[in-house]
């Protein structure tokens, strides 16, 4: 390829990598459904995205790294302390027996559908082990089950995937080398271990050097994500160089080390790291798909048909039924654990990089690999994406709808503004961080969230499950503002903080953005003494007139959803919606009339 055709195929690559996800975000989608195709389409109609004739034999290469930060990424976002109990156990099931039973079914019946010697079928089969975070997480969020069935499902989706990665590095070797499967004297059961202390020792480096640039220099957000990103890839690489495909172990022990290990100093916000992963998402997704050929899928299209049934409909079931047995799931998690199971950007690399190695190699059958993968990840994609939400509505495993709102505050004022927001019909949750405030919400009876849960919202790559609002209504001001800062990017939904005087010297507060609740005449300092004074918060139907010295704070709409009022805008109620407002003190609706002690 000339100078110019190269350098219009990088530029072309990255725009679909992100027009794609621009468009998967707009039409409420994992991106993925709209990457392949795209990658797809343009590999078939033009000559210019071919990432061999692009980037040559460095292209698997940059795979594996590329793949290394996505793990590294979505172990940042793991919380050991939720895997426990039934959870672990699940999880731990799953991984064994999903990679036990897909791999020997796969490898079964693969030489009769689609006419493969043995040796590619047990290729073939190790590479769909796999599912993955960038494929599980946008259906999950979509769906929005109950947390049991996402926690187990994340874990999964990000465990299997570097599993996946060493058992289709080990089957490699063993095809393109001696031309046999050998699995009854123990010596791929060693390699496999040996793999793992590779891995493991690069984690443990990781892990080293992650401790000294974050914790010990004490980067701030910019070098602090540079040093991740090379430090991630540096390890990765070293691990590959020493044993194929042991990168993705270290990658993703490190990221776990980095949100679980107490003491590092992680940036609160990540945009470049999160953006690049994104991007890097984008690129391997319409570079992997751009090499599949229209006259490669076609003789493989019916049978690859019939092995996305077997997939779904008898492997899956059969795994998660074992795996799930005896545990605190309910029958309807237990099903939708069985009908979740789609292939990503792992299966998709592995299947790229191995059947290039093996037709290299000369092994027949291995150019039907790729094909078959790429078909195998559309199908179950498709299907999950379309099935998923209807089959989770009727299996009644969705979480009830409506917003869920995190009240963040103890006093006596915000309290009661819970109290009126639960009479309404949300699902309220609250935080405080003083022992007396946490008592007053427990005796009200209002959902009190764990001590923890603000470190939590902050760590990156964590999400608040189930909150889709979060209000911020301390008597600090400056730390309502910082907290509105470092959680709106691990909430499903708005963040809001009540604003602070409009003469305040604060440190944070006058200065940030944020959504300020209530419009700046009824800031903090006004609500409190407002309600000091004996003012109170009541419920009432839209349809009923307006009580005289009563404000609008929130529109709670027909279907639980909740629109509150900000300087910015104010919420037009509808019919069959609910006001929540803020009455007048009685001295101010009343001269002479006593406060309420």
């Amino acid at each position: 390829m000339s100078e110019d055709e190269i350098l219009l195929g990088l530029a072309l690559t990255v725009v679909l990598a992100t027009a794609s996800q621009i468009l998967a975000s707009k039409l409420r989608v994992p991106a993925l459904v709209v990457l392949l195709p795209v990658g797809f389409a343009a590999g078939a109609m033009t000559d210019t995205i071919q990432p061999d004739k692009l980037l040559g034999p460095a292209f698997s290469d940059l795979v594996s790294l590329s793949v290394a930060v996505i793990l590294y990424d979505a172990g940042l976002g793991l919380d050991l302390r939720k895997l426990a109990g039934h959870t672990r156990r699940v999880v731990g099931r799953l991984l064994v027996y999903g990679v036990l039973l897909t791999f020997l079914v796969v490898a079964s019946v693969s030489p009769a559908m689609f006419g493969m010697d043995l040796r590619v079928a047990a290729m073939l089969g190790v590479i769909l082990v796999v599912s993955g975070p960038t494929v599980v997480g946008p259906l999950l969020d979509f769906v929005r089950p109950t947390d049991k069935a996402r926690r187990i499902l994340i874990w999964e989706g990000t465990l299997t995937d570097p599993i996946g990665g060493i058992l289709g590095a080990l089957t490699f070797h063993a095809v393109a080398t001696s031309h046999r499967i050998d699995l009854g004297r123990g010596y791929q059961l060693g390699q496999f271990f040996i793999s793992m202390a590779v891995g493991l020792v690069g984690g443990a480096v990781g892990i080293a050097l992650l401790w000294f640039t974050l914790r010990i220099l004490r980067l701030g957000e910019t070098l602090g994500t540079l040093a991740q990103l090379a430090i991630v890839i540096g390890v990765s690489a070293g691990c590959d160089i020493v044993r194929d495909d042991t990168g993705l172990i270290a990658a993703i022990v490190a990221g776990l080390a980095v949100a679980n290990i107490r003491g590092f100093d992680m940036p609160a916000r990540r945009p470049f790291f999160e953006t690049l992963v994104q991007l890097i998402i984008g690129l391997l997704f319409v570079s992997i798909s751009s090499t599949v050929t229209p006259a490669s899928v076609v003789p493989v299209l019916l049978p690859a048909l019939g092995l996305i049934a077997i997939l779904v409909l008898v492997v899956r079931p059969l795994v998660a039924f074992g795996a799930t047995a005896r545990t605190d799931l309910s029958r309807g998690e237990r099903a939708f654990i069985g009908w979740m199971d789609p292939r990503g950007i792992v299966a998709a690399s592995t299947a790229s990089a191995f059947s290039a190695g093996l037709v290299e190699e000369g092994v027949p059958g291995a150019s039907k690999i790729l094909p078959v993968t790429f078909l195998v990840i559309v199908g179950t994609v498709l299907l999950y994406a379309l099935t998923a939400a209807p089959v989770a509505r009727r299996l009644g495993v969705v979480k009830a709808a409506g917003t869920r709102v995190l009240l963040v505050g103890g006093e006596p004022w915000v309290v009661d503004l819970g109290r009126a927001l639960r009479s309404a019909g949300l699902d309220v949750l609250m935080w405080a961080g003083l022992d007396e405030e946490r008592e007053r919400i427990r005796g009200t009876g209002l959902e009190l969230a764990k001590g923890e849960l603000l470190a939590t919202a902050i760590n990156p790559g964590a999400r608040l499950e189930g909150v889709t609002a979060v209000f911020l209504a301390t008597d600090d001001d400056d730390f309502n503002a910082l907290a509105s800062i470092v959680m709106q990017d691990n909430v499903d939904g708005p963040v809001y903080r009540v604003g602070p005087p409009q003469d305040s010297h604060g440190v944070v507060a006058p200065y940030t953005g944020a959504h300020i609740l209530f419009g700046r005449s009824l800031v903090r300092h006004v609500l409190a003494e407002r309600y000091r004074r004996g003012a109170r918060f009541m419920v009432l139907p839209a349809g009923e007139p307006l009580p005289p010295g009563h404000d609008t704070l929130f529109v709670v709409r027909a279907d639980h959803q909740l629109d509150p009022v900000t300087e910015r805008q104010e919420s037009a109620p509808r019919d069959g919606d609910a006001l929540v407002l803020l009455g007048p003190a009685p001295t101010d609706a009343a001269p002479g009339a006593s406060s309420p002690g």
